[in-house]
């Protein structure tokens, strides 16, 4: 009798560990939101990402390479942050009326101009959940990805890489289906807080979806201060430009809107590739 009562405690015991977890579903970061409890993100654990100069001119990441290309990130960022300090805000949803209009090179050149601010901590996020691009931007293939995060199966750190000291890059490693769902989802919506929560960023900036392909946006950008409307030369109408500035403006604030691709650059301005409005 001893003997099967020592087994019922010790199986008794096996299930509560059990219950503790549930293998990779149950998850560090569905502990913490169990408990009620958010630990403070250590930025400097997370890997360090090296993007080489190499890479960074191949994919126009002028804000790395600095000089005169650098100029417009740079000028777009100090008239950015102020407008969102004033307005005390703090989450920015980079998009465009189509594909191609170049947002993510804009989105990842705006964040490693702020996080050039060593007092700037910068949270760069991939929620172009159809076709996501600022893996193989940034030349990087995580594991887990974000949509993984929003659906609460891992922590942030699982899909998150360091660039610097005070820039994290969230990225995806492959398309979700059904995106509009998860963007739309009020989980979603929790967990970008717990994540506000715990790192604590000055900046959160969402490489976001096109305005024009698709409705993932429309639920989302409730999750967002402001935005900006990245367009490209020559290939952007201006009903293109005029119809998605008109559908922000009923979504969130609307930042400005950043022309893309210019082919005639203003040398005496110090623009390389691109220009901004």
């Amino acid at each position: 009798m001893e003997k099967l009562e020592a087994a019922l405690a010790k199986a008794r015991e096996a299930r509560k560990a059990s219950a503790i977890s549930v293998g990779d579903e149950i998850t560090r970061h569905e502990q913490e939101r169990a408990h009620g409890g958010v630990r403070q993100g250590d930025w400097l654990s997370l890997p360090e990402l090296t993007i080489s100069p190499e890479l960074a001119q191949q994919q126009r990441l002028a804000a790395l390479t600095g000089g005169k290309d650098a100029t417009p990130y740079d000028m777009l960022r100090s008239r950015a942050i102020r407008l969102m300090k004033e307005a005390g805000w703090k989450r920015l949803a980079v998009t465009s009326p189509n594909a191609a209009c170049g947002k993510t090179t804009v989105a990842m050149n705006l964040a490693v101009s702020l996080a050039r601010q060593q007092d700037t901590k910068v949270l760069l996020i991939d929620v172009d959940l159809r076709r996501p691009a600022l893996n193989k931007l940034i030349g990087h293939h995580p594991k887990r990805s974000l949509h993984e995060v929003l659906a609460g199966a891992c922590p942030l750190e699982d899909a998150t890489v360091r660039f610097g000291t005070n820039l994290l890059i969230a990225t995806n490693n492959s398309p979700v289906r059904q995106p509009a769902e998860l963007l739309h989802s009020t989980r979603t919506r929790e967990i970008l807080a717990e994540i506000e929560e715990r790192w604590k960023p000055d900046v959160t900036i969402f490489d976001m979806s096109p305005m024009l392909a698709s409705d993932d946006n429309v639920g989302f950008m409730g999750n967002v201060d402001c935005a900006l409307l990245v367009a490209a030369a020559e290939s952007t109408t201006l009903a293109n430009i005029d119809a998605c500035e008109k559908e922000l403006a009923q979504l969130t604030n609307v930042l400005g809107v950043v022309l893309n691709k210019c082919r005639y650059p203003d040398e005496s301005a110090g623009y390389g590739y691109e220009a901004y409005d």
